[in-house]
């Protein structure tokens, strides 16, 4: 394997070089200020260029690290260019402003040109960049205490429903992951997340193996009056700190990459609840950098992130032309995010992936959240949505590469938080979004958090992290990151009177009367305002409302009926009877947190199983009702799920635990008892 792969490196270097020469031929025609004398000077133009691009990449890089990402991206724009004006125009002594301006055109034209001859080489970019990860197995000399222990990747295609796993795999869009199940290597299976039914808590229940205290992906903390929003990196840090106990899924010489929590793992790269560790951070952007200070990696990444903003639009203004149904607006920012997502960062997370796999660690768990963000704003199986998923499946066989070179076995797992379900949102259904409705029955102000900036949180996290705080550019991409997480509420609002905090979580919407320090009771709500419960338990769009009683404790209220959670009594009509069989036992979980909103509002489950999103999405996820509640997982025929299905994250985290105990792993670990345990 290792000569063939040698060969096959000497043949891209050798296709790149013509690449290369036939660049700068096209850049001396195009460009007025860049000149080379026929296809002799052109060739060895460019084995100087390539020679000096190979010094200048090692000074780049450590430069880069300490920077950030920013260094990285600009190395990627700037470093071939470099090269190029050293070895073109720095000899004639000509030191004119506008020749780095021709050498940046002639690098980007000599990268594109060589990047379509290896891309027709390899029959496509994404043997191509794996080619990039394995040369690095060949460069590094890895030696474990513990080779025979075999190690597990856990990857999170996030939000992907199991419904749509098992089409896929059917009609074979997914080539690795169907290879996988027909040659009987691994098993597809469905697991149940229980309320709410968002990243937040299913990560935390995977990762540490709880899932109380997350009513949502926002929420207000009584006792301090905040609203603790997941992706926001200090929040996160509070969060985690919460629920941490020290032996988290990843405790064991694990990595985590682009989560929201850290699973306890000693390293995190690109983690909400840590980008503060300064040291893994470097090191990230060091694997991250020289991939990027490698032209066909850069050129990869971004013409990539290109197209992807041309194909959204298209497709965007496509179903407005076609009046596709549900639809939402889909605009130039969501166009950028969905870029990134399917473009650099999908590159940057399989580069840290790789690079931790290749050093052998034991556990690694990254989160692709490609497909959960398209489906948002697409829907669960457009085409766009789709193929956001097949590229995911791509990066799957990428890393299978990866693992057969890496220094010890790697056992891939696939597997999804939560599904999605779909629908028309609240507010086109019925003119009004939910805070409006809750600010009309009750004649009072009702302030709104119903953007949902999943999708944009893993940008995020790789922005907070990207430079040391205490510099004056860190300090300002820690600004740039919370700008980037859109701004919740302003709790401080002038004037006097009751006022109504309502977040939207998908289908679920949390509704909170500001400025209590304990849950207001339905008693004291219908006191306050009498309207309110009975124009929301009457509203078409709404299922069931749920209420703290002060007899029967948390009550589900529907139009013709009530579910006393608690005693399990029904009277009349049960509001629950459309959301499945176990609806009352997730609810009853989820209204006796401590951090459970005055009122819950789920939205209507119709005809066609389709919900109502409380935020601006087509696809969501959150509340009860739909394929959100079904989940994926697509494990090894030698590491077992129990026979019956598995209900919540954190029993999956219990059946993932063991299997890393069945090979050998977390067997130094301290024991821990102030916290949840495995």
């Amino acid at each position: 394997m290792g000569r063939r792969l040698r060969w096959g490196d000497l043949g891209r270097a050798v296709l790149g070089l013509v690449g290369a020469t036939l660049g700068l031929i096209i850049a001396s025609w195009v460009l007025p200020g860049f000149n080379v004398d026929g296809a002799g000077e052109a060739l060895v133009i460019a084995v100087l260029v390539a020679i000096c691009g190979a010094v200048l990449r090692v000074f780049l890089v450590e430069g880069a690290v300490l920077v950030g990402w920013v260094g990285a991206l600009l190395v990627g724009l700037f470093g071939q260019a470099i090269a190029i004006w050293l070895v073109v125009y720095a000899p004639q002594g000509d030191f004119g402003q506008d020749d780095i301006w021709w050498a940046l055109g002639a690098a980007w034209i000599v990268s594109a040109v060589s990047t379509l001859f290896v891309w027709v080489a390899t029959t496509g970019t994404d043997d191509a960049a794996t080619a990039s990860l394995l040369r690095r197995a060949r460069r590094q000399d890895v030696r474990l205490d513990d080779p025979d222990v075999p190690g597990i990747l856990f990857v999170q295609a996030d939000g992907v429903p199991y419904p749509v796993l098992e089409w896929c795999v059917r009609a074979g869009t997914l080539p690795t992951l169907s290879r996988w199940i027909r040659d009987g290597s691994h098993q597809m299976a469905e697991w149940r997340p229980k309320l709410p039914a968002t990243t937040p808590a299913s990560q935390m229940g995977l990762l540490h193996g709880t899932i109380d205290g997350i009513p949502a992906f926002r929420w207000v903390d009584r006792a301090t009056g905040k609203v603790l929003v997941a992706n926001k990196p200090g929040d996160a840090a509070v969060i985690e700190s919460l629920h941490s106990n020290g032996r988290g899924l990843l405790a064991d010489d694990g990595v985590s990459v682009s989560n929201l929590f850290t699973g306890d793992a000693p390293t995190a790269y690109a983690t909400m609840s840590a980008v503060d560790r300064t040291g893994e951070t470097r090191q990230a952007r060091r694997v991250v950098t020289e991939y990027l200070s490698r032209p066909a990696g850069f050129t990869r990444s971004m013409t990539r992130t290109i197209s992807e903003i041309g194909r959204e639009r298209f497709q965007a203004s496509r179903a407005k032309r076609r009046n596709v149904r549900p639809r939402v607006h889909r605009g130039w920012s969501f166009a950028v995010e969905r870029a990134a997502l399917t473009g650099v960062l999908r590159d940057l997370n399989t580069t840290l992936v790789a690079d931790s796999m290749l050093r052998g660690r034991r556990v690694v768990y990254v989160d692709y959240v490609d497909y959960d963000a398209v489906a948002h704003h697409a829907g669960i199986s457009q085409p766009e949505s789709l193929d956001a998923l097949a590229g995911i499946d791509a990066v799957l066989a990428q890393l299978e590469a990866v693992a057969a070179v890496a220094p010890r076995k790697y056992h891939l797992v696939v597997l999804s938080d939560h599904g999605q379900s779909q629908g028309a949102i609240f507010a086109d259904r019925y003119g009004e979004d939910l805070a409006t409705l809750v600010a009309r029955l009750s004649d009072s102000a009702a302030l709104a958090a119903s953007e949902n900036d999943e999708g944009s949180g893993a940008l995020n996290s790789l922005v907070a992290g990207s430079s040391d705080s205490d510099t004056v550019l860190g300090r300002a991409l820690t600004r740039t990151s919370t700008r980037l997480t859109i701004d919740t509420i302003d709790t401080e609002v002038p004037g006097t009177g009751d006022k109504f905090l309502v977040f939207g979580s998908g289908n679920l919407g949390l509704v909170w009367v500001a400025g209590e320090k304990t849950r207001v009771t339905l008693e004291e709500l219908t006191a306050r305002w009498p309207a309110l419960l009975p124009g929301l338990v009457a509203h078409p769009g709404v299922g069931f409302v749920c209420v703290q009683t002060e007899e029967h404790g948390p009550v589900a209220l529907g139009i013709g009926g009530e579910h006393r959670l608690r005693e399990g009594v029904v009277t009349g009509i049960d509001p629950l009877a459309k959301f499945g069989p176990q609806a009352a036992e997730f609810l009853l979980r989820a209204a006796t947190m401590d951090e459970a909103p005055d009122i819950y509002v789920n939205s209507l489950i119709d005809d066609l199983g389709e919900v109502a999103a409380f935020e601006g999405l087509v696809a969501c996820h959150g509340g009860l009702g739909g394929w959100q509640e079904r989940g994926m997982v697509v494990h090894p025929v030698d590491l077992e799920l129990p026979e019956e299905m598995v209900v919540g994250a954190d029993a999956l985290h219990r059946v993932m635990v063991g299997w890393l105990e069945q090979l050998g792993h977390r067997t130094d670990l301290p024991q821990r008892t102030d916290a949840t345990d495995d």
